[in-house]
């Protein structure tokens, strides 16, 4: 079946960590909450739609957060909750096809074009599941709905919250060339200022430019843009993507200067990505060490090995020498790894001599 003839749906949990800390606790409805940060430090995870009123935004730290907004309640995230709320949710999606591609516990697609129930409109399959996860989890949900993700993103976040949006084929072009080019998917901010310096704000500006033009400012990226402009996306809902890292970092309370309690830290941060890696059966060949400072400049510092890695005594050596090897610029005030080059296409698992730390 041709892209042109798949039913999409992008389904968007509004403001979920938030609303999932509101739901269990009625006396933090209708009030500016923050999951994650605090007044002094660290990064927001989630802000509920009371507190997004006053700019209060995810990715935030927590300082910024209070003077925008100095009645934001900070709560701390139970990721453990939301996975369990995540995983009720799932159970829906599946009610309908098995075509279901998490990108995180708050959001997915669905390809609906053959479904269980055999329903012909996808944007009432879309009204029905977001009608369950209400009835099932006590949450609101937005929905996208078009012939392809690109478009079924875009149009999830049209009408939030608890609201949907379906971009029908003959209406893909005018919707794309009215919408605002920061609006498109995939178009980050250094991108956007970009074409903002080409005369390019929406997206009858983006299509009115050539290839060869597009290719010239954009490299590789010029033919994506060029196809986006005309709502062209064939990228499939794939189930059960596999993960192309595994990894964990660690927000301190208080920075740190030297080299010693960090090490003591990335014990913990290597014995979660070891963990994470195991549950998957998986190990991986290069490691990244990522270290965030109090001026929040980021420094990172990678190694590739000979061999799979995913034991703990070794994710931790291999990590402690990236560390002693870097040159720590001013105080730390987070840390972390990621393991990449995975071996997911490994057809034979390969073997390392066990290595015995004194």
């Amino acid at each position: 079946m041709t892209a042109a003839h798949r039913k999409i749906i992008h389904i968007d949990m509004d403001a979920f960590y938030a609303s999932v800390e509101q739901l269990d606790f009625p006396e933090l409805r209708n009030k500016p909450l923050a999951v994650g940060g605090s007044e002094i430090r660290g990064v927001i995870s989630a802000a509920s739609y009371e507190a997004r009123k006053f700019g209060v935004r995810s990715a935030m730290s927590g300082k910024l957060a209070i003077k925008k907004c100095p009645e934001l309640i900070f709560v701390k995230p139970r990721f453990d909750r939301y996975k369990e709320v995540s995983q009720q949710i799932r159970a829906i999606f599946l009610e309908y096809t098995d075509l279901v591609e998490p990108l995180s516990l708050d959001e997915a697609f669905l390809d609906v074009t053959i479904n269980k129930k055999n329903l012909k409109s996808a944007t009432n399959i879309a009204e029905e599941i977001r009608r369950k996860i209400f009835e099932t989890t006590g949450l609101t949900a937005s929905a996208g709905i078009s012939v392809n993700k690109f478009l079924a993103k875009i149009a999830s976040d049209y009408n939030k919250p608890n609201g949907q949006k379906t971009i029908r084929p003959e209406e893909i072009i005018p919707f794309l060339d009215a919408l605002e080019i920061k609006r498109f998917f995939g178009v980050g901010k250094k991108t956007c200022e970009k074409m903002y310096h080409l005369g390019i704000f929406t997206g009858s500006d983006l299509r009115m430019k050539s290839i060869d033009f597009l290719e010239e400012h954009f490299g590789n990226s010029g033919l994506h843009f060029y196809q986006l402009a005309r709502g062209i996306s064939n990228s499939p809902v794939v189930p059960n993507r596999l993960p192309k890292s595994i990894g964990a970092e660690r927000t301190f309370t208080e920075n740190f200067t030297s080299i010693i309690p960090l090490q003591d830290k990335l014990k913990d941060v290597c014995e979660e990505v070891s963990i994470r890696l195991q549950k998957r059966n998986l190990s991986g060949k290069t490691l990244t060490l990522k270290i965030k400072y109090s001026d929040f400049t980021l420094q990172t510092k990678s190694t590739t090995l000979p061999y799979y890695i995913s034991s703990y005594d070794l994710l931790l050596d291999t990590a402690l020498d990236l560390l002693a090897n870097s040159d720590l610029k001013t105080s730390v005030r987070l840390i972390g790894i990621q393991i990449s080059n995975l071996n997911i296409n490994q057809k034979k698992a390969e073997y390392v001599q066990l290595k015995f730390r004194f």
